[in-house]
């Protein structure tokens, strides 16, 4: 076995590979660019080396670098994670070259597979079926344009190389061809150095389903029960499972074969996974992903696997360690992956620090895959996968109840996350039923995204919490004034509410969302009493660790708090609800609407700018767009009107917060 590995990713996949490779006895070389350098899998790896830049294709996408520090450091292997590298077959060459062992199947294998256009004409070859569509070697505007009459529409333009969704765009007119195939094509070369594409025919009602395929050098292949990857946002994954329910014996059969046969085609080695589109009772050969998945977690759990640990055993010229009838499967298991981004927003990514981040503990049957800690900080240059999620039961139902309950456990600041969405979809019927299709989330986004009122007693709780956060922080700055006079025995000292002749009492107000609570508290000793108006109650509280625990007349409930500038962060099951403290003169509260202007969400590139001053616009209307986080944002008109000014130009690096347009009249944007 090797006794050094580096791997070339950071994040969650590198965390998760150094635990396997810490089990087995081998050192862990991390690499991390500037943007990275506190980072969660550098401080758990042995040894780390900076690498570069923020951008990727300096650091994580620098071929050459990676190369000199796995030379460097005296590493014998070089796990490639997935993304970035892991499907580049120039990177695995690269590492032969070098006398190191790349953890991935060969680049002939690579070439092929790892390549939509040319994994689909093989497929055809062996006889399965694939989706109708264009996969040619030509990809320019006009080929493509010519196809996609032929097709018809809508259809999908996808990147050749790579996956997660990346370089995908969906269209549904002629017109629409021009932009949608240069947005695919910046988008696969920003996230793949391969600006490749090809068309698909999109089906109705289609399911996502996975097979993951495992073959060592001498031949030998096995293929695990089939995943169902069918929700997803902006056509890439947040919630998967295994086996996946309602496939007939004979579809599993088919399926399982199918990727048999293509993975043995290749004299593929190592962990790969086969991607189908099912619908009815037809299944159409989608792709190949020629590395580990994101998703593996879940076929770990219901074989007892340790599919990292394989990967590592294989590239070291060892044999499976059983053959396909020994292979075991019990029980289902989920997984929900949770991302900085804003579900009520177009999905936009999510940057900052994280300021707060508890997450359930790993315990029999549930398992987390995490990439960060608290103090981390979220950037646009990288993907906005934060965590995993995993859990398994014996059935389908206690596998989605005892997800359920970890999600509600988990709680995060800082930024946004789409945790509200992971559970609304766990908790839809339509879910529960199984066989979601892909356009589910497309379908059902606004109910599932549709609050349910807070209760009278959730409010009420809520309201307590931020108000016992408002003490402490009057407390502390008592506390530092008094303490500045040098008499640690007066009553001023105390910071407790003490006064002469009667309680201390205070009007609080808060703005939660577009509501404003506000009351009365008399303060005594540990507790106080909160008149809100329509009751008066008597609230009890104390911190248990890092919880607050509250009584609210005779109620008692656990809750998370956290201070954050003039902001109360409180989580109730799981959910934060942010209270803000704002001066009666500010902007917000006197009425004033803001400048009639766009500005940069996060920081990001400007890949385009479609408008230029002096021209008319309708609402929705694209004026710019942007590179994030791997993907692009349009930045769209709030309204009609006339563009007065534009303050940036396309490659320009923005910080959050930077003006781009100017709408000429009286409306605000």
């Amino acid at each position: 076995m090797f006794r050094k590995l580096l791997i070339a990713n950071r994040g969650e996949i590198a965390c998760r590979v150094i635990r396997t490779a810490r089990r087995l006895g081998i050192s862990t070389v991390a690499i991390y660019s500037q943007a990275d350098s506190a980072a969660m899998h550098v401080g758990l790896a042995d040894e780390a080396f900076p690498i570069g830049p923020a951008p990727a294709r300096e650091s994580y996408l620098a071929i050459g670098k990676i190369i000199g520090v796995a030379r460097a450091c005296g590493a014998e292997a070089v796990h490639p994670g997935y993304g970035f590298l892991s499907e580049n077959p120039e990177f695995a060459e690269s590492c032969a070259a070098a006398g190191l062992v790349f953890i991935g199947p060969p680049a002939a294998a690579m070439r092929i597979m790892g390549v939509k256009t040319s994994a689909k004409a093989l497929m055809e070859r062996l006889g399965a079926p694939v989706a109708p569509g264009y996969h040619g070697d030509a990809f320019d505007l006009q080929t493509l344009t010519r196809e996609a009459e032929r097709i018809g529409f809508p259809l999908l333009i996808k990147a050749a190389g790579g996956g997660g969704g990346r370089g995908m765009r969906l269209v549904g007119r002629l017109d629409e061809m021009p932009e949608a195939v240069a947005s695919a094509r910046r988008e696969a070369l920003a996230a793949f150095g391969d600006e490749r594409l090809l068309l698909e025919k999109r089906l109705e009602h289609p399911r996502h389903i996975e097979v993951q395929i495992f073959s060592d050098a001498c031949g030998a292949c096995v293929a695990f029960p089939e995943r169902d990857c069918s929700v997803q946002r902006r056509r890439q994954k947040i919630i998967e499972e295994t086996p996946a329910p309602g496939l007939s014996r004979q579809m599993r059969r088919d399926l399982r074969g199918a990727a048999v046969s293509a993975a043995k085609a290749v004299g593929y080695v190592g962990a790969g996974t086969v991607e189908f589109l099912v619908e009815d009772e037809a299944y159409f050969f989608l792709e190949m992903n020629t590395r580990l998945q994101v998703e593996h977690p879940i076929t770990e759990m219901i074989s007892g696997c340790d599919l990292v640990e394989w990967q590592l055993r294989v590239a070291d010229g060892e044999r499976l360690p059983v053959a396909q009838e020994e292979l075991e499967f019990s029980g289902c298991a989920i997984e929900a992956r949770l991302c900085a981004e804003d579900a009520s927003s177009d999905f936009m990514p999510s940057v900052g620090e994280i300021v707060h981040f508890r997450a359930p503990p790993e315990q029999a049957g549930f398992r987390l895959d995490a990439g960060v800690r608290p103090g981390d900080r979220i950037t646009h240059h990288y993907d906005s996968l934060l965590a995993k999620a995993i859990a398994w039961g014996e059935g389908r139902s206690e596998a989605i109840a005892r997800l359920r309950h970890a999600l509600g456990a988990f709680e995060v600041a800082g930024v946004e996350t789409n945790l509200d969405l992971l559970r609304a979809v766990l908790d839809s019927e339509d879910f529960r039923r199984g066989g979601t299709d892909i356009n589910f989330l497309e379908r059902r986004l606004e109910s599932l995204l549709r609050r349910t009122p807070l209760s009278a007693n959730d409010e009420t709780f809520l309201f307590a919490a931020a108000v016992v956060s408002w003490i402490g922080n009057l407390r502390d700055s008592s506390r530092a004034a008094a303490s500045s006079y040098g008499d640690p025995s007066s009553p001023w000292f105390s910071g407790d509410g003490w006064r002469l002749n009667a309680s201390a009492s205070s009007v609080v107000a808060f703005e939660l969302g577009q509501r404003r609570l506000s009351g009365r508290i008399s303060i005594a000793a540990e507790e106080f009493e909160l008149d809100a108006g329509n009751d008066v109650a008597t609230v009890a509280h104390r911190f248990d660790g890092d919880r607050l625990r509250l009584r609210v007349s005779g109620i008692e409930r656990e809750l998370g708090l956290v201070r954050r500038g003039a902001q109360i962060i409180v989580f109730l099951e799981g959910r934060a609800h942010t209270f803000n403290c704002r001066d009666e003169g500010s902007a917000s509260a006197s009425g004033k609407e803001p400048p009639p202007e766009l500005y940069a969400p996060i920081p990001a590139r400007v890949a385009r700018v479609l408008v230029s001053a002096g021209e008319k616009v309708t609402k929705g209307e694209t004026l710019l767009i942007l590179e994030a986080m791997k993907m692009e944002i349009a930045m769209k008109a709030p309204r009609d009107g006339q563009i007065a000014s534009v303050f940036c130009s396309e490659g320009d690096l923005l910080s959050e917060g930077e003006r781009l347009v100017e709408l000429s009249g009286d409306q605000a944007s």
